[in-house]
Protein backbone atom coordinates (compact mmCIF):
# COMPACT_ATOMS: atom_id res chain seq x y z
CA UNK A 1 0.00 0.00 0.00
CA UNK A 2 1.13 3.15 -1.24
CA UNK A 3 1.68 6.26 1.21
CA UNK A 4 0.35 9.78 -0.02
CA UNK A 5 3.59 11.96 0.00
CA UNK A 6 2.87 14.81 2.36
CA UNK A 7 1.38 17.97 0.66
CA UNK A 8 2.91 21.86 1.51
CA UNK A 9 -0.03 24.05 2.47
CA UNK A 10 -0.80 26.24 -0.60
CA UNK A 11 -1.18 29.82 -0.04
CA UNK A 12 -3.92 31.33 -1.34
CA UNK A 13 -3.59 33.16 -4.03
CA UNK A 14 -3.96 37.08 -3.25
CA UNK A 15 -6.69 39.23 -5.17
CA UNK A 16 -5.47 41.48 -8.00
CA UNK A 17 -5.44 44.91 -6.73
CA UNK A 18 -5.73 44.36 -2.74
CA UNK A 19 -3.70 46.63 -1.74
CA UNK A 20 -1.71 45.97 1.37
CA UNK A 21 -3.40 46.73 5.04
CA UNK A 22 -2.50 49.90 6.34
CA UNK A 23 -1.55 50.91 9.75
CA UNK A 24 -4.16 53.16 11.27
CA UNK A 25 -3.74 56.65 11.11
CA UNK A 26 -2.48 59.15 13.57
CA UNK A 27 -5.78 59.98 16.02
CA UNK A 28 -5.04 63.60 15.50
CA UNK A 29 -4.91 63.52 11.76
CA UNK A 30 -8.39 61.08 11.93
CA UNK A 31 -9.80 63.64 14.13
CA UNK A 32 -8.82 67.02 11.59
CA UNK A 33 -10.17 64.65 8.99
CA UNK A 34 -13.80 64.79 9.89
CA UNK A 35 -16.51 67.27 8.76
CA UNK A 36 -16.71 69.24 12.02
CA UNK A 37 -13.12 69.59 12.24
CA UNK A 38 -12.78 70.40 8.48
CA UNK A 39 -15.38 72.81 9.02
CA UNK A 40 -13.38 74.54 11.76
CA UNK A 41 -10.06 74.44 9.70
CA UNK A 42 -11.98 76.31 6.84
CA UNK A 43 -13.13 78.96 9.00
CA UNK A 44 -10.05 79.42 11.37
CA UNK A 45 -7.30 79.36 7.88
CA UNK A 46 -9.88 82.17 5.97
CA UNK A 47 -9.35 84.49 8.87
CA UNK A 48 -5.86 83.81 9.59
CA UNK A 49 -5.70 83.87 6.04
CA UNK A 50 -6.78 87.38 5.68
CA UNK A 51 -5.27 88.87 8.34
CA UNK A 52 -1.77 87.94 6.58
CA UNK A 53 -3.31 89.39 3.68
CA UNK A 54 -4.37 92.79 5.10
CA UNK A 55 -1.55 94.64 3.74
CA UNK A 56 -2.37 93.60 0.27
CA UNK A 57 -5.95 93.35 0.77
CA UNK A 58 -6.79 96.37 2.09
CA UNK A 59 -6.85 99.51 0.16
CA UNK A 60 -6.01 101.97 2.72
CA UNK A 61 -3.95 102.31 6.14
CA UNK A 62 -5.90 101.60 9.37
CA UNK A 63 -5.92 104.85 10.76
CA UNK A 64 -5.65 106.78 7.37
CA UNK A 65 -9.13 109.04 7.70
CA UNK A 66 -11.66 110.59 4.63
CA UNK A 67 -14.44 112.80 4.29
CA UNK A 68 -17.14 110.13 4.27
CA UNK A 69 -18.03 109.80 8.12
CA UNK A 70 -20.07 106.30 8.86
CA UNK A 71 -20.14 106.27 4.84
CA UNK A 72 -22.42 103.02 3.95
CA UNK A 73 -21.69 99.26 2.89
CA UNK A 74 -20.17 99.59 -1.03
CA UNK A 75 -19.39 102.90 -1.17
CA UNK A 76 -16.42 103.20 -3.59
CA UNK A 77 -13.22 102.70 -2.48
CA UNK A 78 -14.90 101.53 1.04
CA UNK A 79 -16.26 98.32 0.50
CA UNK A 80 -17.41 97.77 4.27
CA UNK A 81 -17.90 101.62 4.58
CA UNK A 82 -16.30 103.68 6.98
CA UNK A 83 -16.20 104.68 10.58
CA UNK A 84 -17.58 107.78 12.55
CA UNK A 85 -13.81 109.40 11.81
CA UNK A 86 -13.96 108.64 8.40
CA UNK A 87 -11.54 104.99 8.60
CA UNK A 88 -12.02 102.61 6.60
CA UNK A 89 -13.98 99.70 8.53
CA UNK A 90 -12.11 96.88 6.05
CA UNK A 91 -8.63 97.81 6.80
CA UNK A 92 -9.46 98.24 10.68
CA UNK A 93 -10.96 94.85 10.50
CA UNK A 94 -8.28 93.31 8.69
CA UNK A 95 -5.25 94.49 10.57
CA UNK A 96 -7.50 94.43 13.50
CA UNK A 97 -7.53 90.30 12.85
CA UNK A 98 -3.26 90.81 12.51
CA UNK A 99 -3.14 92.36 16.19
CA UNK A 100 -5.14 89.69 17.79
CA UNK A 101 -3.80 87.09 16.04
CA UNK A 102 -0.33 88.39 16.85
CA UNK A 103 -1.14 88.45 20.67
CA UNK A 104 -2.34 85.34 20.88
CA UNK A 105 -0.08 83.54 19.50
CA UNK A 106 1.95 84.73 21.61
CA UNK A 107 0.25 84.83 25.22
CA UNK A 108 -1.40 81.41 24.47
CA UNK A 109 2.18 79.29 24.56
CA UNK A 110 3.80 81.32 27.41
CA UNK A 111 0.40 80.17 29.38
CA UNK A 112 1.14 76.86 28.26
CA UNK A 113 4.39 76.19 28.81
CA UNK A 114 4.83 77.98 32.71
CA UNK A 115 1.89 75.32 33.61
CA UNK A 116 3.48 72.61 32.53
CA UNK A 117 6.15 73.74 34.05
CA UNK A 118 4.10 74.22 37.41
CA UNK A 119 2.85 70.85 36.50
CA UNK A 120 6.28 68.57 36.08
CA UNK A 121 7.70 70.62 39.37
CA UNK A 122 4.16 69.37 41.43
CA UNK A 123 4.92 65.99 40.12
CA UNK A 124 8.30 66.16 41.79
CA UNK A 125 7.71 66.74 44.95
CA UNK A 126 4.89 66.91 47.38
CA UNK A 127 5.58 70.14 49.59
CA UNK A 128 5.84 71.55 45.62
CA UNK A 129 2.65 70.01 44.57
CA UNK A 130 1.07 71.74 47.17
CA UNK A 131 2.67 75.29 46.66
CA UNK A 132 1.91 74.58 43.03
CA UNK A 133 -2.19 74.10 44.18
CA UNK A 134 -1.93 77.36 46.15
CA UNK A 135 -0.65 79.32 42.74
CA UNK A 136 -3.58 77.71 40.69
CA UNK A 137 -6.18 78.98 43.53
CA UNK A 138 -4.88 81.87 43.31
CA UNK A 139 -4.61 82.85 40.16
CA UNK A 140 -8.50 81.58 39.94
CA UNK A 141 -9.52 83.75 42.65
CA UNK A 142 -9.34 86.56 40.26
CA UNK A 143 -12.19 87.12 37.83
CA UNK A 144 -10.90 87.21 34.56
CA UNK A 145 -12.86 91.20 34.44
CA UNK A 146 -10.53 91.96 37.90
CA UNK A 147 -7.32 90.59 37.04
CA UNK A 148 -7.23 92.76 33.50
CA UNK A 149 -8.28 95.80 35.45
CA UNK A 150 -5.31 95.08 38.14
CA UNK A 151 -3.02 93.81 35.49
CA UNK A 152 -3.19 97.55 33.41
CA UNK A 153 -3.73 99.55 36.57
CA UNK A 154 -0.07 98.39 37.14
CA UNK A 155 1.23 97.70 33.78
CA UNK A 156 -1.17 100.74 31.98
CA UNK A 157 -2.89 99.99 28.29
CA UNK A 158 -1.18 98.34 25.71
CA UNK A 159 -0.12 94.70 23.60
CA UNK A 160 2.02 93.69 27.43
CA UNK A 161 -1.24 93.63 29.61
CA UNK A 162 -3.05 91.76 26.94
CA UNK A 163 -0.47 89.10 26.78
CA UNK A 164 0.05 88.97 30.80
CA UNK A 165 -3.88 88.37 31.37
CA UNK A 166 -3.97 85.71 28.87
CA UNK A 167 -1.26 84.00 29.98
CA UNK A 168 -2.07 84.14 33.32
CA UNK A 169 -5.72 83.07 32.63
CA UNK A 170 -4.27 79.92 31.07
CA UNK A 171 -1.63 78.61 33.61
CA UNK A 172 -4.08 77.12 35.80
CA UNK A 173 -5.68 75.39 32.87
CA UNK A 174 -2.83 73.31 31.62
CA UNK A 175 -1.15 73.30 34.71
CA UNK A 176 -4.23 71.16 36.22
CA UNK A 177 -4.41 69.27 33.71
CA UNK A 178 -1.18 67.93 33.15
CA UNK A 179 -0.95 67.64 36.60
CA UNK A 180 -4.09 65.18 36.45
CA UNK A 181 -2.61 63.22 33.59
CA UNK A 182 0.42 62.38 35.66
CA UNK A 183 -1.32 61.25 38.70
CA UNK A 184 -3.41 59.10 36.22
CA UNK A 185 -0.54 57.57 34.69
CA UNK A 186 1.70 56.82 38.04
CA UNK A 187 -0.99 54.42 38.34
CA UNK A 188 -0.70 52.46 35.51
CA UNK A 189 1.12 49.01 35.29
CA UNK A 190 3.44 50.28 32.36
CA UNK A 191 4.84 52.26 35.20
CA UNK A 192 5.29 49.75 37.74
CA UNK A 193 7.01 47.57 35.46
CA UNK A 194 9.70 50.51 34.19
CA UNK A 195 10.79 51.55 37.86
CA UNK A 196 11.06 47.74 38.29
CA UNK A 197 13.31 47.27 35.78
CA UNK A 198 15.19 50.49 37.10
CA UNK A 199 14.58 53.14 35.35
CA UNK A 200 15.17 56.69 37.44
CA UNK A 201 11.79 58.88 38.04
CA UNK A 202 12.84 61.53 35.78
CA UNK A 203 13.40 58.73 32.86
CA UNK A 204 10.37 57.17 33.75
CA UNK A 205 8.69 60.47 34.07
CA UNK A 206 9.89 62.16 30.68
CA UNK A 207 10.13 58.74 28.15
CA UNK A 208 6.95 56.63 29.53
CA UNK A 209 4.21 59.20 31.43
CA UNK A 210 4.38 62.60 29.67
CA UNK A 211 3.74 60.92 26.37
CA UNK A 212 0.60 59.42 27.71
CA UNK A 213 -0.61 62.57 29.52
CA UNK A 214 0.07 65.06 27.28
CA UNK A 215 -3.09 64.00 24.84
CA UNK A 216 -5.55 66.31 26.66
CA UNK A 217 -3.05 69.24 26.22
CA UNK A 218 -3.68 69.34 22.44
CA UNK A 219 -7.51 69.75 22.79
CA UNK A 220 -6.57 72.34 25.68
CA UNK A 221 -4.53 74.73 23.23
CA UNK A 222 -7.55 75.26 20.94
CA UNK A 223 -10.08 75.68 24.01
CA UNK A 224 -7.27 78.11 25.14
CA UNK A 225 -7.63 79.96 21.35
CA UNK A 226 -11.37 80.25 22.06
CA UNK A 227 -10.91 81.70 25.28
CA UNK A 228 -7.89 84.14 24.71
CA UNK A 229 -10.24 85.75 21.90
CA UNK A 230 -12.85 86.72 24.17
CA UNK A 231 -10.01 87.96 26.95
CA UNK A 232 -8.63 90.06 24.01
CA UNK A 233 -11.88 91.40 22.85
CA UNK A 234 -13.18 92.06 26.15
CA UNK A 235 -10.13 93.91 26.98
CA UNK A 236 -10.16 96.45 23.90
CA UNK A 237 -14.18 96.60 24.24
CA UNK A 238 -13.15 98.02 27.70
CA UNK A 239 -10.81 100.53 26.38
CA UNK A 240 -7.80 98.70 28.79
CA UNK A 241 -6.58 96.39 25.64
CA UNK A 242 -4.26 97.87 22.72
CA UNK A 243 -3.74 101.51 22.70
CA UNK A 244 -5.75 103.42 19.92
CA UNK A 245 -5.88 104.15 17.34
CA UNK A 246 -4.57 100.86 16.35
CA UNK A 247 -7.26 98.41 15.74
CA UNK A 248 -8.60 95.37 16.94
CA UNK A 249 -11.52 93.61 16.43
CA UNK A 250 -12.83 94.04 20.57
CA UNK A 251 -11.75 98.11 19.94
CA UNK A 252 -13.61 98.59 16.37
CA UNK A 253 -16.73 96.82 18.36
CA UNK A 254 -16.38 99.02 20.92
CA UNK A 255 -16.46 101.92 18.96
CA UNK A 256 -19.44 101.00 17.07
CA UNK A 257 -22.06 100.79 19.95
CA UNK A 258 -22.86 104.34 19.96
CA UNK A 259 -23.79 104.15 15.94
CA UNK A 260 -25.73 100.87 16.03
CA UNK A 261 -29.19 102.50 15.33
CA UNK A 262 -27.74 104.46 12.72
CA UNK A 263 -25.00 102.45 10.92
CA UNK A 264 -25.48 99.00 11.85
CA UNK A 265 -22.34 97.63 9.48
CA UNK A 266 -19.86 99.28 11.45
CA UNK A 267 -20.42 96.38 13.83
CA UNK A 268 -20.91 93.96 11.68
CA UNK A 269 -17.24 92.94 10.07
CA UNK A 270 -15.23 92.25 13.55
CA UNK A 271 -18.85 90.74 15.28
CA UNK A 272 -18.53 88.44 11.92
CA UNK A 273 -15.03 87.80 12.25
CA UNK A 274 -14.96 87.16 15.71
CA UNK A 275 -17.68 84.69 15.17
CA UNK A 276 -16.30 82.75 12.40
CA UNK A 277 -12.67 82.51 14.54
CA UNK A 278 -14.72 81.19 17.90
CA UNK A 279 -16.49 78.79 15.94
CA UNK A 280 -13.75 77.78 14.01
CA UNK A 281 -11.64 77.19 16.52
CA UNK A 282 -14.07 75.53 18.85
CA UNK A 283 -15.39 72.62 16.21
CA UNK A 284 -11.35 71.82 15.88
CA UNK A 285 -11.32 71.51 19.74
CA UNK A 286 -15.05 69.35 19.90
CA UNK A 287 -13.32 67.17 17.21
CA UNK A 288 -10.12 66.26 18.89
CA UNK A 289 -11.85 66.14 22.06
CA UNK A 290 -14.10 63.25 20.84
CA UNK A 291 -10.49 61.77 18.99
CA UNK A 292 -8.69 61.72 22.82
CA UNK A 293 -11.89 60.86 24.73
CA UNK A 294 -12.32 57.21 22.42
Amino acid sequence: MTSTPDLAPVEAPRKPGRAPRRSPRHPYRAALSTARARTGLVLVGAVVLAGLLAPVVAGHGPTDQSGLSLAAVGTPGHPLGTDDLGRDLLSRVLYGIRADLGIIAIAVPIGAALGCLFALAAAAHPVLDTLVQRIFDLILAFPGLILALAVTAILGPGRLPVVLVIALAEIPAFGRLLRGGILVQQEREYVTAARVGGSSGPRVLVRHILPNAADPLIVQVAVSLTVAVFIEGAMSFLGVGVRPPEPTLGSVLSQSMPYLSQAPHFAAGPLITVTALVLGLSLIAEALNREVRR
